[in-house]
Parts: structure tokens; sequence; C-alpha cells
């Protein structure tokens, strides 16, 4: 028998057959209807999937969310995925993360993440200065602050540290949103898990050297994270409905969220492939990703007909994955969100374990 995932953070989750695909899924940020992504947590639990996760952007509280859906579930591991780090402080992030971690009997993970310089600076205010600097602060600070620890102050001199005034918690694992080379060694120094999201699937392995460098760097070589990759995920029963839908989330983000992606993809070896993805969507977003970019799409997501994304969910796990998250098309009907999860079933447990 084995665990969810191996014997990394989520260790303490039910006891899973050999052949169990751990497997995980969560909403793209422009889905706002609370109610969809509450009865979306229950459905996935239901079904068999091992975890639900949410990202923070500019909608709802994810931590009051999470909260709902805790009372909501019994056995699915719930996480932020990802929280930004600029909205909260670090104690107000360990504060959730205790409430949480307790609320749901020990199956909360906390994701974070630098986010984007138009979230940090055009919805919270703040600068988005040092990033990499900020993210180890915040996790050596809510790190303490959960094992019942005095905050390790940085900024304030002449104050008394505090520490949470609720029990200790059990370890939270802790894991980090990551696509430049020294954001994935940090999170290889530091977390429990490295969650990249718009990686190509063909450049997993040189995501884990990095892992591997930051993990020797914090004198831990032999605890490398694992890896749970966010990939963006569209099924129907028709292949060419499929693609075009692929197509619209793969613009979507390269041409209208700013130059994280585009710099990144194009520093993996596909600027080519990013130009011509902009060509295409200039002067305003048109949803489509010219042939000549096609591998994007085979490199960045899981799409097709249900046994067509299941044969592209293997890729990622023949990587090194060792929980995809699925971050489902915001807006689809009730059927379309049915269809989704149902075509994953193969690769899930009996939900009755």
């Amino acid at each position: 028998m084995g665990r969810l995932p191996g014997s990394g953070p989520f260790a303490k989750v039910r006891v899973l057959p050999m052949n169990h695909q751990p497997l995980a899924v969560t909403l793209m940020p422009l889905e706002n209807r609370r109610e969809v992504v509450l009865s979306l947590a229950s459905s996935a639990e239901r079904a068999g999937y091992d975890g639900f996760f949410m990202p923070e952007t500019w909608s709802w509280d994810i931590t009051v969310l999470l909260g709902e859906i805790v009372a909501r579930t019994h056995r699915i591991t719930l996480g932020t995925g990802i929280l930004g780090i600029w909205g909260r402080s670090p104690a107000t992030i360990a504060m959730a993360a205790a409430t949480l971690a307790t609320a749901s009997g020990g199956r909360f993970v906390l994701g974070l993440g630098a986010s984007t310089p138009q979230l940090a600076e055009g919805l919270h205010d703040v600068p988005f200065e040092r990033p990499l600097g900020r993210m180890r602060r915040t996790v050596t600070q809510v790190r303490a602050l959960l094992n019942g620890e005095r905050v390790p102050l940085s900024r304030s001199s002449d104050a008394r540290a505090l520490r949470l005034n609720v029990p200790p918690q059990p370890p939270v694992p802790i894991c980090l949103a990551a696509l430049g080379d020294d954001a994935t060694r940090l999170a290889g120094e530091i977390a429990d898990g490295w969650v990249p999201f718009m990686y190509p699937v063909s450049r997993l392995e040189a995501g884990v050297t990095l892992l591997r460098e930051g993990a020797l760097r914090g004198g831990h070589p032999d605890r490398v994270p694992a890896i749970y990759p966010s990939i963006a995920t569209v099924v129907s029963a028709d292949a060419a409905t499929a693609r075009a839908g692929a197509a619209w989330v793969v613009s979507f983000y390269i041409s209208t969220m700013g130059a994280v992606y585009r710099d990144a993809l194009t520093r993996f070896g596909f600027g080519k492939e990013v130009a011509a993805v902009l060509a295409a969507n200039s002067p305003k977003h048109t949803g489509i990703v010219p042939p000549d970019a096609g591998v994007l799409l085979d490199e960045l997501l899981v799409y097709g007909t249900p046994d067509e994304a299941c044969r592209r969910l293997a890729r990622w796990y023949a990587a090194g994955v060792a929980m995809p998250i699925l971050l489902l098309p915001p807006h689809m009907k009730p059927d379309q969100i049915a269809l989704h999860l149902d075509a994953f079933r193969p690769m899930l447990a009996d939900p009755r374990r």
C-alpha cells in the first residue's frame, strides 16, 4: 500500500492502492461564482479526487471560502493554490493556516506565491519589490508561528516578538509556486512542495535540478520538494472543441496576463511560439493559438476527449509529478463540470476507501 503522495507533505492523508494516481482539481481564477466553487469541492471529494486547491487573485477571500469547504467535506485535502504574499502579513497567513488546519483535521496545505506586479500594486497597493526576499521571510515567520514559536522579527527591532495564542500545529505543508530559476531554487531550499504553472512538461527535469540545488543549499539534499503542477485542463466529447478551449487558455495567459508567462516560456525555449501567439492575439485577445505554436498546447495543458486527456495527463506522471492539480476553465455549465471530473475517474481511487 502507498500514501498520497509518497512520503511527502500529504503523507497523513488516507492510504491508497498502489495503482492509484494522486490527482487534485482547482478552478481558473476567472470563475467567481461562489456556489460553483463550493459545489466543485464537494463533487471532487465524492468522485475520489485527492485534493482541492483554490487560487486567490482579485475575487473572493479564499481562506474564508476554504473554511466553508472544510465544513462541507470530510476527506479531501484542501489548500490555497496559491495565496499571494503581498495582501497579508506572515502573521495573518499563519493565523489562517492554523485555523484551517485545525478545522479540517489536518487536511490543509498552504500554497504561497509571489503572484504578479499587477496584483500586488494594482490591487493591494504594495510595491512589488524583492519578491524572493519577501517569500523567504514569509515562510520563515509562518513556520515559526505555526510551531508555537515567537515570530522572528526582521523589521521591528524594538518590539517584543509574539507567538500565536493557539496550540502549536502539526506540520502544515507549505508549497511554493515558482517559474524562474532563483524562485525554483528557493522552493527547493525552504518548501515542502513545488507548484509550477504554465511550466512545460518537457522542462520539468530541469526544474528538478534547480530544486535539488536549493535542497543542497538548505542542507537537506535528500529532501527535495515534490512536484504538484497546476495544469490547465480542457475536456470535451469533441476533440476540436477541446483544442479550441485549450488554445483560448494558453492565449489568455500569454497575451493578457502581463509578461510573467510569456517571458518564462521564452526562457524555456519557446520564443517563436510565444511570438506567434502574441501576433494572433493582437490588438485584442482572440483565443487563437496558430498551428506553428501548437506545441505549447501539448507542453502546457491536459486537453482533448476524455481518453485523449487521460493519455496527456499520463505524460505528467511519467515526468515525475507527484500530484497534478487540474485547473478547470471558468464559466462552465454543470454538465461540462461533470464531464471534466468524470474524464479522469480511471485514475482515481474508490472514494469509499
